[in-house]
């Protein structure tokens, strides 16, 4: 059913104006117009020239605010607005094309500072992580502890912003539950996996041998939803086989321990990926992570408990405490889980900010910060031949997400609403 709209807003001239301009307490041009709106179809304006006068206009009853910028109309005769100006003893009205400019926020007016700031603490946060997480391995390597750690404090966190309403928590269901717990458990797999690597090898090998993702992520496209990957993608993703082969040959911190585990923890993200798609909740994405955090921690504890749990009260608590003392041990441990929590958060929140494209050479310097800054942090002694290995494969990763980029800002449908010309999609 089409709909009917009506406003009245301020014309102080024929022409309009786009600089502050003064208002004439004596006469005041209204345009009303009456708009069906059906899709984009739009009647004649309709324009009248009332004296305040007639209807008793006085100058603390005329004014402009809000969005909508609309004159209220009592039936009483008199035109009644919360006052933003007055006119009537010089008072100055600010008018863009017969309106009231709202003020723009920081945000607003500098989004390329406030994006900028977004990657930045996403990096900042993700390489401190890193770095956390491989100085506790070097006195307390127990992997599937630490993944319960990382995941604990985040829904400790989770479980605070819920009960102060930031944000409020969303309902859930079993039909809600079912489609989550596969991405839950799919992510806890490739969580548990990626510290599995951490421990055994470089962070630097791990996050090489991780650069894969793009190409296990093409393969169950193809072969598990039976989507169409043209030969460009494929041939992308060559030099990224090569390169990540290149860098294990002589990888001087190679153990079979790392490596299959980074790979194991390619596929788990590649499928928690698959199945996100099919977990559209309704949610907003903060609460579909808490309850998918929450999921994955109940997922990791019985492993934890069976693998490592008995060398743990034998002595591994006891040899940490011993080397480090156990207020730094819990430091560490609370610390590695608070920013693996924040830069999973903001790293979500930079994404939804920007396009894909944007979205993908994110994701590939955030790679290079990671590997170059656990290099010179570690001194980890590399390779000319695993240099050579990590900077192709990099490469390659940052064609294949250019190329998938410009794939998906091609399929984008912008249809454009006439007259307002705005981009719906």
């Amino acid at each position: 059913m089409a709909s009917i709209a009506c406003s009245t807003q301020f014309l102080l001239n024929p022409s309009r104006f786009s600089s502050p301009v003064r208002v004439s307490p004596n006469l005041v041009q209204l345009k009303t117009r009456f708009s069906v709106t059906s899709r984009a179809e739009f009647l004649p304006v309709q324009e009248y020239r009332l004296s305040t006068a007639s209807f008793g206009l006085s100058r603390t009853s005329l004014g402009l605010f809000g969005g909508s910028q609309l004159l209220r109309r009592k039936f009483s005769g008199d035109f009644t607005t919360k006052a933003a100006a007055d006119d009537a003893d010089g008072y100055e009205i600010e008018v863009s094309d017969g309106l009231s400019k709202p003020s723009k926020s920081f945000g607003e007016k500098f989004p390329v500072l406030v994006t900028g700031f977004f990657f930045f603490t996403w990096y900042f946060l993700n390489v401190i992580f890193n770095i956390l997480n491989k100085k506790v391995y070097n006195y307390f390597p127990y992997p599937y502890f630490v993944s319960v750690v990382h995941l604990l404090v985040g829904v400790v966190y989770c479980l605070f912003s819920w009960a102060f309403g930031l944000p409020k928590r969303a309902p859930i269901d079993k039909e809600q539950l079912a489609l989550l717990t596969p991405v839950a458990f799919c992510h806890a797999l490739g969580h548990v996996m990626s510290n599995v690597s951490f421990a055994a090898v470089a962070v630097s090998f791990t996050h090489t041998i991780k650069a894969l993702e793009p190409f296990f992520s093409a393969a169950a496209s193809q072969f598990v939803l039976g989507h169409q990957i043209p030969l460009s993608l494929w041939l992308s993703l060559a030099p990224v086989v090569f390169g990540v082969s290149m860098a294990s040959l002589t990888e001087l911190s190679f153990n079979w321990t790392g490596f299959v585990s980074a790979m194991i923890s390619n596929i788990a993200f590649t499928y928690r990926s698959i199945y996100s798609k099919k977990a559209m909740t309704g949610m907003d994405s903060t609460n579909v992570y808490a309850y998918i955090s929450i999921i994955a921690l109940l997922v990791c504890i019985p492993p934890a408990l069976f693998i490592e749990g008995p060398q743990l009260m034998q002595h591994g608590f006891a040899d940490a405490i011993a080397k480090v003392g156990l207020q730094k041990l819990l430091s560490d441990l609370f610390w590695i889980g608070m920013f693996y929590h924040l830069y999973n958060q903001v790293a979500a929140n930079t994404l939804e900010r920007v396009a894909p494209l944007t979205h993908a050479v994110g994701n590939v310097l955030k790679r290079v910060f990671v590997i170059g800054f656990s290099i010179i942090v570690f001194g980890n002694r590399i390779s000319t031949q695993t240099g050579i290995g990590t900077v192709i494969a990099i490469a390659g990763v940052a064609i294949y997400s250019l190329i998938k980029a410009n794939m998906e800002e091609q399929k984008r449908v912008r249809v454009y609403c006439p007259r307002h010309f705005l981009a719906c999609q």
